[in-house]
């Protein structure tokens, strides 16, 4: 029980590391676009590729993690390719993690956002810390590659507690057909397509935030970074406060409630003058979407239950097309402005409220 509770956690902070440098680059991007000069343009390929090139490697990943079965040697080959594919590195421990307990994708999802966000927060913070004490973004930048090695090293002297049985047994061969089927399915098609709308008002309003409250409300990057803090923290009181929730309620049901709140506070977001009101509705944002990422992709996990390779592996190839989203949006910015495409965000809970089942 303890070396499993142990590997448990220490995937857990897997994610925490990776949100960690999620939540330092988000905050640093105006620092960033400042000390290299870059546009609107630049970043969203910033944004995008290093995301689709991700996403082209972890399907192969994916269906040999299914070929080897459930084995330390997976999850090693994971680690091994992490330093040029570190999506891979986490999506391979994510879906060890569903492994482990498959009656209850919800509530391991509900963990496994709680440390990426005790990660986000964390690293908006060490980003602000360093721009003050050390001028500058990259010293953090090397000190994240440190921890990230000990890591894994770490990781790599543990006992790998082996799922029971029902796990997934199959051919390379056979995980490229069960992708393809799966990729047909149109149940798991809506859940992809849910997952990048609920991910306009996560992970890509976190990407852009900082830059709408430098270009657009004319703070300085120190206010930019507490726009982004701000939204993490809410994120993270958020998700401490919905794994009891999702205990006692439908996900289903707080997703619909949820998305129809946060549409009308993200209009007034961006309609209202006043800053600090714009900072109380940011964090309400923050607070309302927290769990929306859980309970999606553990629907998604459940959806193909013992098949969470399979399952990586179409979130993966999907990931190909929609990678792009952001380098999208950085053109829509440079042509047409930054207001156009923090409006087009809306289209998140907008989608949600159209596309969620109606039953559960």
């Amino acid at each position: 029980m303890r070396p499993a509770f142990i590997f448990t956690f220490t995937l857990l902070l897997i994610e925490l590391l990776d949100e960690l440098v999620y939540g330092a680059q988000s905050a640093a991007l105006p620092a960033i676009r400042s000390d290299l000069q870059l546009s609107y343009e630049q970043i969203g390929v910033l944004l995008s590729l290093p995301y689709l090139v991700g996403s082209a490697i972890e399907p192969a990943l994916s269906l040999l993690l299914i070929a080897l079965g459930q084995s330390f040697l997976a999850l090693l080959l994971a680690f091994v390719l992490m330093f040029p594919a570190s999506g891979a590195f986490v999506s391979l421990s994510q879906a060890t993690l569903m492994d482990l307990n498959p009656a209850r994708h919800d509530q391991l999802m509900a963990r496994w956002t709680l440390f990426g966000s005790i990660g986000v927060v964390g690293g908006s913070l060490l980003l602000s810390g360093a721009l003050v004490w050390l001028g500058s973004w990259r010293p953090l930048y090397l000190a994240f590659a440190v921890l990230m090695v000990g890591l894994v090293l770490a990781t790599l002297v543990q006992p790998h507690p082996r799922p029971g049985a029902g796990g997934e047994q199959a051919t390379f061969g056979g995980g490229v057909r069960a992708t393809l089927r799966a990729l047909r399915s149109p149940t798991i098609l809506r859940w992809l397509v849910l997952l990048d709308l609920a991910d306009l008002m996560g992970d890509v309003l976190l990407e852009f935030v900082a830059l709408y409250f430098v270009d657009v409300v004319a703070l300085s990057g120190a206010g930019a970074a507490l726009a982004v803090t701000t939204l993490s923290v809410a994120g993270l009181l958020g998700n401490i406060l919905v794994i009891p929730l999702l205990e006692r309620i439908s996900g289903l049901v707080y997703l619909r409630a949820s998305a129809l709140v946060i549409f009308a506070l993200y209009a007034l977001l961006l309609l209202v003058p006043v800053v600090a009101l714009k900072f109380a509705l940011l964090a309400a944002i923050g607070l309302s979407a927290a769990g929306w990422h859980a309970v999606l992709r553990g629907r998604l996990y459940s959806a193909m239950p013992n098949q969470s390779g399979i399952s990586m592996a179409v979130s993966s190839v999907w990931g190909v097309a929609t990678g792009l989203i952001p380098g999208l949006l950085g053109f829509v910015a440079e042509a047409y402005g930054l207001p156009w495409t923090m409006a087009l965000l809306a289209l998140g809970p907008l989608g949600l409220i159209v596309l969620l089942p109606r039953k559960r």
